[in-house]
Order: C-alpha cells, then sequence, then structure tokens
C-alpha cells in the first residue's frame, strides 16, 4: 500500500536544519532536508501490512517521521532517534505517539526495555559518511542485531562510499540511485537474513 504523502517542508525548518547543519555537520550531514522522490524511495521496501515495529534514526525535521506514520498501521509502534535535542524537542511535540530516544547505539536496549522485540524495519537518516569507522561499526552492530530475521534496513547516503560495509553486515543488498534528491542519493535497501 503506498500513499501519497504531502509534507512540504517550512521555510523554517529548512533554516532550522540549515542552522543545524552549520553548528554541528558532522551531525547533521546535509545542507538541506531529504526530497519527496527520496523519502517514497526510502518507504517502498517496507511491507506495511506486516510491520509491527518500525525504527528510525536520525530524524532530523521529521520528513520521514511524516512518511511513516501515514503509511504504518494504527497499532504499529515507531521509536525515533535523533540526537540533537531541539530538533528532537520539536519532533516530539509534533509527534506524540512516537517514541523518541537521543542515541542510535542504544537501539537494542531501549527496544528491549519498550518491550517492542526485534524491529520488522529500520530507516536511517544519519550521514554514517561524517562518522568516525568506530561509531559506524557501533550502530550497524546494533542495527543488525535490532532487526527480526528477514527485516529490512533502508538508509540513504551521498556516495557510496558506505556499500563495502554494508555488503559485509547484510545477506542481501541492493543500492537505487536518486537523482531527483538535492544532492543525488544512494538508497540502500538491507535485509537480514533468516538463518
Amino acid at each position: 500500500m503506498m500513499m501519497d504523502c504531502h509534507h512540504p517542508v517550512s521555510i523554517k525548518d529548512r533554516l532550522m536544519f540549515f542552522y543545524n547543519f552549520l553548528q554541528s555537520p558532522g551531525q547533521v550531514g546535509s545542507i538541506t532536508p531529504s526530497s519527496r522522490a527520496l523519502a517514497k524511495q526510502m518507504m517502498a521496501p517496507i511491507d506495511w501490512s506486516e510491520a509491527h515495529t518500525i525504527v528510525e534514526l536520525g530524524a532530523g525535521t521529521g520528513i520521514f517521521t511524516a512518511w511513516i506514520e501515514r503509511m504504518k498501521r494504527p497499532e504499529a509502534t515507531l521509536v525515533s532517534f535523533e540526537k540533537e535535542s531541539k530538533m528532537r524537542g520539536r519532533l516530539e511535540q509534533q509527534f506524540p505517539n512516537v517514541l523518541f530516544h537521543e542515541d542510535a547505539v542504544d537501539l537494542t536496549r531501549v527496544l528491549g526495555e519498550a518491550g517492542l522485540g526485534k524491529a520488522d524495519c529500520i530507516v536511517s537518516g544519519l550521514p554514517f559518511a561524517n562518522f568516525p569507522q568506530e561509531l559506524r561499526d557501533q550502530i550497524m552492530e546494533e542495527v543488525y542485531a535490532a532487526l527480526k530475521p528477514g527485516g529490512v534496513f533502508v538508509t540513504f547516503q551521498y556516495s557510496l562510499q558506505m556499500k563495502k560495509q554494508l555488503s559485509t553486515v547484510f545477506e542481501n543488498m541492493t543500492v537505487k540511485l536518486v537523482p531527483l534528491n538535492l544532492p543525488p542519493a544512494f538508497v540502500y535497501i538491507c535485509r537480514k537474513g533468516h538463518g
């Protein structure tokens, strides 16, 4: 079920995103929020009729959060991580039904404490290319451990830098280019094996 979601990015959101980029480019990763074309590609691999526990990493201004909230079943739970406290505070007001947390490194602990078990899908807007390798490794270990067998991890990057690492972590991976995003983005669709 693919719904057409309209979530226009306000000038205030763009300015906040740009301000946060200038303050901490290593955490924000891009000057502008993600495009509608990118959001559609990010949502496409997810089986919304089956997803019970959905995780979002790096919520930012809430572009993907809004899409997930509209597409998931009412009884499904969205757990979202955003490190930047002002952004997270705004998101908590905007999306009162979402469980917000700070650090993606705590992913498996957060899911366990919430009694949610394994995630059906994890959607990430984290700028992995800006992270030190040790942090990338930590987050990828958490992502893999948190996913149920057959679960899907969808992330986007502005380069193919993560291709090698993701292909060693996941049994199945495909990459799609989204040329209409600014800058053009690569969507990585990674599936955890059933074994």
